[in-house]
């Protein structure tokens, strides 16, 4: 049974996600991933979106963040709304605006560049915001912004050591500082601690929660694992592509 949050127990809606549908194609077979997904997002809220693997947790996330576009649908078109825009409409200049301004993104696996060191890797972000010629003249504010994250992070130390010195808790907290350079209202999370062992992993989870708060970020965590879902103010299951269930966090 499907346990609704009340309408005055949500924030109001920054995001709203209507009638998303995703196939891929395998060869000739198509592989249908998600099926007609509705969901709402309050303002500040921190939600999981908790699903086996397959079940097109993170096909939406990546969707959601202008990675990718959903099927298009004429008698019940797709639609992603951030804020006033329409994410779905857009075309590639203006999602690459709304990745690099609005959005940050943490993943599994870090995706840190291994020659660059770790300073290099938390500013690209914002080389790419602001392009080859633009970045100059940002350089100076967006480097500040990267030292302070880093002592936030216990990383002062380690700001000229490339990926590979790195443990994994140490990686990941570099990825979350990457993710937050462009200081997005959005953070996207990605089974964040699914490379890591438990009390990294809780860490980690400490981390984002303190920088949710702190920073009023919203935040979409996509997880298979249901002790990392009852964090969240409010959890939405997929399995097979569908949500089933929506609940509400009882405790914090």
């Amino acid at each position: 049974m499907m346990n609704q949050p009340t309408h005055s127990s949500t924030p109001a809606s920054i995001l709203e996600v209507k009638h998303v549908r995703k196939t891929y194609r395998l060869g000739r077979v198509k592989v249908p991933v998600l099926h007609g997904v509705d969901l709402t997002v309050g303002h500040k809220e921190w939600i999981t979106i908790l699903g086996a693997s397959g079940s097109g947790k993170s096909t939406l996330m990546h969707l959601i963040g202008g990675l990718d576009r959903p099927d298009k649908y004429p008698t019940q078109p797709a639609s992603i709304v951030y804020g006033d825009r329409v994410i779905t409409d857009m075309g590639p200049k203006g999602l690459n605006h709304y990745r690099s301004t609005e959005v940050g993104f943490v993943f599994q696996f870090y995706h840190l560049l291994p020659e660059l060191d770790i300073m290099q890797n938390i500013c690209v972000g914002s080389m790419i915001r602001y392009g080859r010629f633009g970045y100059g003249t940002h350089r100076k504010g967006v480097e500040k912004r990267a030292k302070e994250l880093l002592d936030r992070f216990g990383l002062s130390d380690r700001m000229r050591h490339r990926p590979a010195e790195l443990s994994g808790g140490e990686r990941q907290r570099v990825a979350i500082a990457r993710a937050l350079i462009n200081e997005p209202a959005l953070l996207l999370a990605d089974e964040p601690t699914g490379n890591l062992d438990l009390k990294t992993g809780e860490s980690i989870l400490e981390v984002l929660a303190e920088l949710r708060s702190d920073n009023g970020l919203t935040m979409v965590m996509v997880t298979h694992d249901e002790r990392i879902a009852a964090r969240a103010d409010r959890t939405i299951r997929l399995i097979d592509g569908r949500v089933v269930e929506q609940s509400t966090a009882t405790t914090h």
